[in-house]
């Protein structure tokens, strides 16, 4: 059963997050000042405890959360309402709905103190600042500009890459912010751009429209881009009230509730598949019929008037559960591993300190020399897992890479079943005339692009899928090397010491692996995902992103290019060969079919070998950073562990170490760092209880 909650509502608990956000966001600061203080303090006295690591992570943390927005894209075909459902998403008429969408920009709405609007070109111009009445004046054209450069297949504005928006609004203020995208009909250089964005996004919005359920080109995007990613995709079936204007009779109520029906009937029998998580049917947590006009009109007269009637507070009361119980709570999870994490190292250094404060020099060193072989197995643990990471990422590599040589190379054996829901209309009269030949020529070339677009979409899931299985084992194996880690220091500070030092960790249950185990694992990340110059916190290692950059946005532009460049010579000439005659509409059709499949095949060869290396270079790429960061922690590690001890030595050395002053010192650091991680606790537990 669905929760209704209204916009008055939705926005309450934006704040409740919004509040949560800054308070921990506030306590990880204090953390991290706290043993920056520290560790500036150990530099006078018994030496520096080597934090920096967990310094770093936790300003990082910190200003992550401070930043911190529901991101939420907005897809859909043109004419679905997509403006108008957003207008009254965010109580305000801001956003063109009557615009042609070939003039659409890709648009991020976000909040500001002032409203403005700044446009962000491609060809290296500085931004332009400009207020809503130039915004809409200079980016926006009639239809009939519209539709002719439609046909002529130009952009109107080819220079500008996105605009921002800024709005003084409640929703928006509250952590909110909405990425709306050009029609998802427009070109495929565009619909490139919006779905470059799905990566960085917390959820999908798809506005479909009642009365044209499910078009054949919304299927294709959504079996093509949607499925089987992993996205949160939230249907809004647009225009509910307007089913009953296209009855015959709209007063007839039976025939209402059966038109109704069928509608539904066709959504669920396309929408279902994409509806069904971890295995459970979540459909009625997804699919929403909406009316998006009706909650504007009534938006526009009263901000937090009861939308009841609309679809709004079903769809709200959704998006809210997966915003706050699920999003959120990911968010303050992550949050509270860094704070742990930090606090039980904080204390395991302190630990070690204790012991040592009264060791004479001459043993301390002994101590330290004997310890020289358990880093050197540290350093080995480190080269071990670096060589699993080199040899997973090679043999991926290379596997992926030649899926696509073979993915590519067999394109023809399905070509001529494949092309056929692409190919355009075909009036064999038509082709005789010139004008209307460049008019097939150009709908030909775009069947290219969707046909390559599509093709190369559906290859990039095997990938997906090829890389989660090795990220997954990888994972598993920094779970192992971790345990092996722990081991060796805790060898290294039991001969130190003389004694074994407790684990600090909070819980049972909780992961007693090393951070850096922990990154590699992704039980945390700070990985940012960029999208109109605002970060975003990732979960895990980012690689989809990197992948999307590196093999989608260069590797598909150029096969394109390359495949594209199949003029109509050749399949003009073989048309035209066929003469006139009762069957030539259908014999043209298969000449077309024929005579554009070899010469696709004749490029497929190029465009196989060409590409192998970058697609190989592209996924090398994924796990090299993933490498290095690994290495870099693990090296922090190391040499925090070695600094610790090489301090301590050269304080000893310089001074006496006043022994009382630093167990005070210690004790109070004890208590500051573990009141902010309590905070922590006490609010990320009371936020998660509450959304329970």
């Amino acid at each position: 059963m669905i929760d209704k909650i209204e916009i008055e509502n939705f926005i309450q608990d934006l704040a409740k997050v919004a509040k949560v956000r800054v308070e921990v966001a506030e306590s990880l600061g204090k953390i991290a000042q706290i043993l920056e203080t520290a560790e500036f303090a150990g530099k006078e006295t018994s030496g520096e405890f080597g934090l920096d690591r967990e310094i770093e992570d936790m300003k990082a943390s910190s200003k992550n959360l401070r930043e911190g927005v529901f991101r939420l894209m907005v897809l859909g075909d043109m004419k679905r309402g997509k403006s108008t459902f957003l207008n009254a998403l965010i109580g305000e008429n801001i956003l063109p709905s009557d615009v042609n969408p070939c003039t659409a920009l890709l648009t991020v709405l976000r909040y500001g103190v002032e409203k403005k609007v700044t446009i962000y070109f491609n060809d290296g111009k500085n931004p332009e600042d400009l207020d809503f009445k130039s915004f809409k004046g200079n980016y926006t054209i009639d239809p009939a500009e519209a539709k002719k450069l439609e046909k002529e297949k130009k952009q109107a504005f080819p220079d500008v890459d996105y605009a921002v928006v800024e709005y003084p609004l409640p929703l928006l203020e509250k952590g909110v912010e909405i990425v709306d995208t050009p029609g998802l009909n427009d070109t495929e250089a565009r619909n490139e751009l919006s779905l470059g964005y799905i990566n960085s996004c917390h959820a999908i919005l798809f506005v479909m429209r009642a009365t044209q359920p499910c078009t054949l080109g919304e299927r294709r995007y959504l079996e093509n881009y949607i499925k089987g990613r992993g996205l949160s995709v939230f249907f809004l079936i647009n225009g509910s009230d307007q089913v009953r204007e296209s009855l015959i009779d709209p007063d007839d109520l039976e025939e209402l509730a059966e038109a109704s029906a069928k509608i539904r009937k066709v959504f669920h029998a396309n929408l279902a598949e994409y509806c069904i998580v971890d295995g459970q049917d979540i459909y009625p947590e997804r699919v929403f019929e909406i009316s998006s006009l009706p909650a504007l009109r009534r938006r526009i007269k009263d901000s937090f008037v009861s939308l009841e009637g609309t679809g709004f507070p079903e769809f709200m009361g959704a998006l809210n559960t997966f915003l706050t119980k699920e999003r959120a709570a990911q968010e303050f999870r992550q949050a509270q591993t860094l704070a742990s994490q930090a606090n039980s190292r904080m204390k395991e250094a302190i630990a070690r300190r204790k012991p040592l404060l009264d060791e004479d020099v001459n043993e301390l060193k002994v101590k330290i020399n004997s310890v020289e072989p358990e880093f050197k197995k540290l350093t080995e643990i480190r080269d071990q897992f670096q060589e699993e990471i080199r040899t997973v990422r090679d043999k991926k590599a290379k596997i992926v890479a030649d899926s696509f040589r073979s993915y590519i190379l067999n394109l023809g054996d399905t070509f001529e079943t494949d092309f056929l829901r692409y190919q355009p209309d075909l009036n064999f009269m038509d082709f005789l005339n010139k004008e209307k030949r460049e008019t097939f020529e150009t709908e030909l070339k775009k069947a290219f692009e969707q046909y390559i677009n599509d093709k190369l979409s559906a290859w990039t899931i095997t990938v997906e899928n090829e890389m989660d299985a090795a990220f997954l084992q990888l994972s598993r194996r920094a779970a192992h090397y971790g345990a092996s880690y722990n081991t060796v220091t805790d060898k290294i500070t039991e001969k130190i010491t003389g004694k074994k030092v407790k684990s600090f960790g909070n819980s049972a249950t909780e992961d007693d692996s090393p951070a850096w185990a922990k990154w590699a694992m992704g039980l945390f990340s700070l990985a940012r995902g960029n999208i109109a110059g605002m970060a975003m916190a990732g979960v895990g290692f980012d690689w989809k992103n990197i992948l999307l950059n590196l093999v989608t946005v260069a590797g598909i532009g150029t096969i394109i290019a390359t495949i594209s460049g199949i003029t109509l010579g050749p399949i003009g000439l073989a048309l035209l060969g066929l003469g006139v005659g009762a069957m030539q509409a259908d014999q043209a059709r298969k000449k077309l079919v024929q005579v554009t499949k070899k010469e696709l095949v004749k490029h497929l060869p190029q465009v196989a070998q060409e590409q192998w290396q970058p697609v190989y270079d592209a996924i090398k790429e994924c796990f090299d950073i993933y490498e290095g960061e690994v290495s870099e922690r693990i090296d922090d590690d190391i040499q925090s562990r070695k600094r610790e001890l090489d301090n301590l030595l050269k304080q000893k050395e310089e001074r006496e170490i006043n022994r009382g002053a630093e167990l005070a010192r210690f004790q109070q650091l004890e208590i500051d760092v573990s009141s902010e991680y309590k905070n922590i606790e006490t609010v990320c537990d009371n936020f998660l209880k509450a959304v329970a």
